[in-house]
């Protein structure tokens, strides 16, 4: 099968989980014998701009009309089979799905967030849940909070965006990946289109490396923000601590906007460590050494990476019991769920998971299997090539399957050749 993946990059200045999904999917398919390209552009490229061309970033959030015109041109002279868009913002736009349409190339989209119904796409606002966008269709609400970097001004473009492209996004993808079945209710319940989205959780790449023994601290792995739960998982570390702690340190690694909170929080204590950044082979060695690694976050997350992580190296997870954390710990079987935004339950299930070893290993069993059995490559890439099969058929003939191979029509052939892929890959 033939791809092209769309894709603008986030800062590099953060690390960005939905960057590494791109890398590792186009990996897989490519290892696979898939033909993937890349048509993208880099968040990082904005700050080499002149003052006017930065000035006028916000002004193409909505639709980009050169991108449609060079995508248009892409697609006319490599003729993918199927296009498969993840993020657009800022310097892409929804123009990407005018320039597929223009082609006559099927879509698919993973939505990694919840930009479809709300413009910061975190359903969260000012410490709690806020679902004020979720039906609307001109998404007042979040320009008039500024849910965007806390500013009116920056909201602008997301919530113009969101309102003249609705429609263009709902007629113009055949296929949208929720990562998450927690995502695709909240979707469904917006009036986004139930026949055209389907779950496809993200895929983990084996560490190579599973937790043997009982762990030796807990793990804090993501970004340093406040919607993450950063500040909760203080707070209830500190409620532990003066109880004489759980036994293990908490490492807390990432980067992020409570970055120097964090660290003059953790300076001069003996059970906290911040190790900042750490690089991929670092973050694997960190959550293999786990006795478990905690996902507080107080908003509702669309998958969380790093409890799929923490599965594939047989370590258990405790995480906040709200949006997809309930369907990816199952409750004393791979892990531990806390009240969401509540301190002392946090602080509950991190003395609980800390205590009894032999269950805590039994947990991290059940993790490990859990991981083979949903988000192991091998997993992925069935679940990759089957939706872009199903894209390619429906765009050829209305049909939810891929139709049999012999049609006439160029979209009959690709969904011929993606059934036979299909078939190849497991």
């Amino acid at each position: 099968m033939h791809v092209l993946v769309v894709h603008n990059r986030y800062s590099s200045a953060q690390p960005s989980g939905e960057n590494r999904v791109v890398d590792e999917e186009v990996e897989l398919l490519r290892a696979a014998g898939h033909r993937v390209e890349v048509f993208e552009r880099r968040s990082d490229d904005i700050a080499a701009r002149s003052l006017p061309a930065k000035a006028a970033v916000p002004l193409l959030v909505p639709w980009n009309p050169a991108v449609r015109s060079q995508l248009a041109a892409r697609l006319r002279a490599v003729r993918p089979d199927v296009v498969h868009v993840h993020n657009v913002f800022p310097l892409l736009s929804p123009a990407v799905l005018a320039a597929c349409a223009d082609a006559g190339v099927p879509v698919v989209a993973t939505l990694h967030n919840y930009t479809q119904v709300c413009p910061p796409g975190t359903l969260h606002r000012d410490g709690r849940p806020c679902t004020e966008c979720v039906g609307s269709t001109l998404s007042l609400p979040a320009v008039r909070h500024g849910c965007y970097r806390d500013s009116r001004l920056a909201t602008v473009p997301l919530a113009v965006s969101l309102s003249v492209n609705r429609r263009r996004w709902w007629s113009g993808v055949e296929r949208f990946f929720c990562i998450s079945a927690a995502q695709r209710d909240v979707l469904v319940r917006s009036g986004m289109p139930a026949e055209r989205l389907v779950v496809k959780h993200n895929f983990v790449p084996d560490p190579g490396v599973c937790r043997t023994g009982a762990g030796e601290h807990l793990l804090y792995l993501g970004r340093l923000a406040e919607p993450k739960g950063v500040r909760l998982l203080m707070t209830a570390w500190d409620e532990l601590a003066a109880r004489g702690g759980v036994g293990v340190p908490l490492v807390i690694a990432g980067g992020g906007p409570l970055e120097s909170e964090v660290r003059a929080w953790a300076a001069g204590r003996d059970d906290v460590r911040f190790v900042g950044l750490y690089d991929p082979a670092q973050c694997r060695e960190a959550v293999s050494r786990s006795v478990a690694v905690v996902a507080p976050s107080m908003a509702r997350e669309t998958f969380g990476l790093v409890v799929a992580e923490a599965m594939a190296a047989g370590v258990p997870s405790v995480a906040a019991g709200h949006g997809s954390f309930v369907e990816l710990v199952e409750e004393g079987v791979t892990g531990l769920l806390h009240q969401p935004g509540d301190a002392a339950s946090l602080a509950s299930c991190l003395r609980r998971i800390a205590a009894d070893a032999d269950r805590n290993q039994e947990m991290g069993r059940a993790a490990r299997g859990r991981y083979d059995r949903d988000f192991s490559p091998a997993v992925g890439l069935t679940r990759l090539v089957e939706g872009y099969r199903t894209a390619i058929a429906v765009r050829s003939g209305g049909a939810d399957s891929a139709p049999p191979a012999g049609g006439k029509s160029t979209g009959s052939r690709r969904a011929a050749r993606a059934s036979r892929n299909v078939g190849g890959t497991r």
